[in-house]
């Protein structure tokens, strides 16, 4: 097959995953859809240009030559939008820059002062920024770096980097002259470009419907473990830690206590000041837990105005000792001054024992110590018996 065919065909089949990808786009949240929208642009983008290579004896060599270039610079800037927009960055405005530089340096060697051998060079400079700004956003994700996606995409910007540093330098050791043209077939590293092209608009494209669909299912299991009020873990994901505890303590003997924490007359606050100043409330409520616990503490939000402290490897008293200071801190939190509300919670702790037979046993004995809490006179702690 000769080169302007190959041009023609990875063109239609770059054309095919664009407009899968637009099916595709329709059915991702509202987070990423700027993001698949950018990525199937540059991928018709680039398509465009090879159609240009492919019937670009039709036009003036100038004009072919420009407009595929700036095509294909506008194809690669729009992955990197895509990246950027994928991560929830904004694109610098500077950088649209590169494409209009790129178009007046393929103009001014292919028109002005011909010469093929610099216009590769200043092609592959554009390139490898534009596909180096992109390999450094994926990898610059690390809490999402063993996504399978993302390794795959990893990898086709790092072997398309390759080819074009190949690419270039092929062509500047070659015997070719000022005005030689792509679309022959009388050096080998012409049907290289053809090839190179389709990795991101096809298989890249692939990987990037992965890499959403992969987002997309981290969110769906955040949302299931998550309270979406306080952005607490709910009641799931502290059953899963306080079996994960139980099982270690047995295992190895490593203690842990629990605290069931209660907002104090918290009806009276929705009664008075309507659900959303309560939901507030909630939400105060939970940040002042969040900052009295340590790192390796679980604090969950288990329903209405109850929520649940899971605190590793603690002997009684230190236990009541860490609850008292968290009771503290929501005391002298300040929710609303202007309208006075005064917010506090009452807390029954529980230290795992040796005839503890679940996790659900040390939290029902905390719950019980909650309602001793709370019968004494609230905006107390109590240990269980």
């Amino acid at each position: 097959m000769d080169t302007p065919s190959v041009f023609v065909t990875v063109s239609l089949v770059m054309l095919a995953n664009g407009l899968a990808l637009g099916v595709t786009t329709s059915s991702l949240p509202r987070s990423l859809r700027p993001a698949a929208i950018y990525w199937q642009i540059a991928t018709l983008m680039i398509a465009l240009g090879c159609l240009v290579f492919a019937y670009g004896t039709l036009l003036p060599a100038p004009v072919m030559v420009t407009a595929a270039n700036s095509l294909l610079v506008l194809g690669l800037y729009g992955y990197y939008c895509s990246l950027r927009l994928f991560h929830g960055r904004t694109v610098p405005p500077l950088l649209a820059l590169l494409p209009v530089a790129a178009m007046l340096w393929v103009l001014v060697f292919s028109a002005v002062y011909p010469d093929f051998k610099i216009r590769v060079v200043g092609m592959a400079v554009v390139w490898l920024a534009l596909m180096g700004s992109s390999l450094y956003e994926l990898t610059r994700r690390s809490q999402e770096a063993t996504s399978v996606s993302r390794r795959m995409l990893t990898g086709i910007f790092a072997f398309a980097i390759a080819c074009v540093v190949i690419r270039a330098i092929g062509y500047q050791i070659s015997n070719v002259d000022a005005n030689y043209a792509l679309v022959t077939n009388d050096n080998w590293l012409n049907p290289l470009s053809p090839l190179l092209l389709p990795l991101l608009p096809i298989i890249g494209t692939t990987a990037f419907i992965l890499m959403c669909t992969e987002r997309l299912r981290r969110q769906l299991q955040v949302a299931a473990s998550t309270d979406y009020l306080t952005e607490l873990p709910n009641r799931r994901t502290l059953a899963e830690a306080g079996k994960a505890h139980y099982d270690r303590a047995r295992r190895l003997g490593r203690g842990f206590a629990v605290a069931v924490l209660d907002v104090d007359g918290f009806k009276s606050i929705n009664d008075a000041h309507g659900h959303d100043v309560g939901d507030q409330a909630l939400v105060h409520v939970a940040a002042r837990l969040r900052g009295a616990v340590r790192e390796l503490d679980v604090v969950a939000r288990t329903g209405g105005e109850e929520f649940v402290a899971l605190l590793d490897d603690l002997a009684t008293n230190e236990a009541f000792t860490a609850v008292e200071r968290i009771r503290a801190a929501v005391e002298d939190g300040h929710f609303d001054d202007s309208r006075r509300i005064r917010i506090t919670i009452s807390a029954g702790v529980a230290v795992f024992r040796a005839e503890d037979d679940t996790f659900e046993t040390v939290l029902r004995r905390a719950d019980d110590a909650l309602y001793v809490a709370k019968a004494e006179g609230r905006n107390r702690v109590k240990l269980a018996a």
